[in-house]
Parts: structure tokens; C-alpha cells; sequence
């Protein structure tokens, strides 16, 4: 009795640590447009996807700040935001962080573009990226290319926080070059 309550309670603890509140089908698709949103930065600027329009947008999710995958993936992002910029695009970071997190994550990198703060995770939801962990909500690694038009033009599930910037910006050369 005692091995399957054991059992029992492992595996009811492996699926809250597994379960997500939005499924890959919630995801928006290649062609859809994308969920705009209206939230602030690490400024405490409002920061809107329309306000984007005409522009590339590489819209990446992430789950903390000052965590070794994040601060990796946002470092590479700090390193090729050049290039984006060349490209005619922006990069724009997002998680369930507040404000406050994201200013001193922005100061201790030296990040040059805005980090979204998606308290009540309303953004990751739309995207697709929202996770529960153990009842503690936290945005997935996901990363968006949004065409100038305001629609999903690339959709990039779990990836590799070092490498997922280096993939993005070939990607977006290749969209670039093809409009």
C-alpha cells in the first residue's frame, strides 16, 4: 500500500512539474497575425506590438531573469542586436518578470532593447508560452519572427538559449531577402 501511494503521489508530482497551461496548439501559427499587446518595459515605457509595424520583430520568450539559460540567450541577443537592427528589425525580450527584475537584468548586461514585463503572463498565454511549474507560473523559451505586417512569420518551440539567437538572425536574413 504504502509503494503505490508513493507511486502515486511521484507521478501526480511529475505531471504538475510537466503540466503547462498552454499547449503548442495555442501557439500562433506561420501566417496568423500576431497577438498585440499592451504592456511596460523595464523603463516603465508602454510598449505595444502595433508600435512595431513595418519593422521585423524577433519576439523571444524566457523564464527568469539573471538565470544562466536566460542570461545567455539575452546575451546573444545584446550581441547581435546589431545585425537585427540591419536587418530592418527589433529585438524584444518577455517574461513573467516585473519591471523592477527586468531594469537591473537590462543594467548588469548591458541589454539595448525592451524586456516586457508579463506579471500576469497574459502575453506568454497568447503566444503559447506560458508554463506552470509546481503552481509557479513562468514563460517558456520560444522565440517569434513577426513580419512588418504584424504577422507570425517564424515560430521557434524550446530552444536552445545559446544558439536559438544565431538561428534567428540567419532565418530573418533569409525572410528579409525574400519580400
Amino acid at each position: 500500500m504504502k509503494l503505490i501511494l508513493m507511486s502515486l503521489l511521484t507521478l501526480i508530482g511529475l505531471g504538475l512539474l510537466f503540466s503547462r497551461t498552454a499547449s503548442a496548439n495555442d501557439m500562433p501559427t506561420v501566417g496568423q497575425m500576431a497577438p498585440d499587446f499592451k504592456v511596460i518595459d523595464q523603463h516603465n515605457q508602454l510598449q505595444s506590438l502595433s508600435n512595431y509595424r513595418g519593422k521585423w520583430v524577433v519576439l523571444y520568450f524566457y523564464p527568469k531573469d539573471e538565470t544562466p539559460g536566460c542570461t545567455t540567450e539575452a546575451c546573444a541577443y545584446r550581441d547581435d542586436f546589431n545585425q537585427v537592427k540591419k536587418l530592418g528589425g527589433v529585438v524584444i525580450g518577455v517574461s513573467i518578470d516585473d519591471a523592477t527584475s527586468h531594469a537591473e537584468f537590462a543594467a548588469n548586461h548591458h541589454l539595448p532593447f525592451p524586456l516586457l514585463a508579463d506579471k500576469d503572463g497574459s502575453i506568454s498565454r497568447s503566444y503559447g508560452s506560458e508554463r506552470n511549474l509546481l503552481g509557479y507560473k513562468i514563460a517558456k523559451r520560444n522565440t517569434f519572427i513577426i513580419d512588418p505586417a504584424g504577422k507570425i512569420a517564424k515560430v521557434y518551440e524550446s530552444v536552445d538559449a545559446g544558439e536559438n539567437p544565431k538561428e534567428v538572425i540567419a532565418d530573418l536574413n533569409q525572410l528579409v531577402n525574400q519580400k
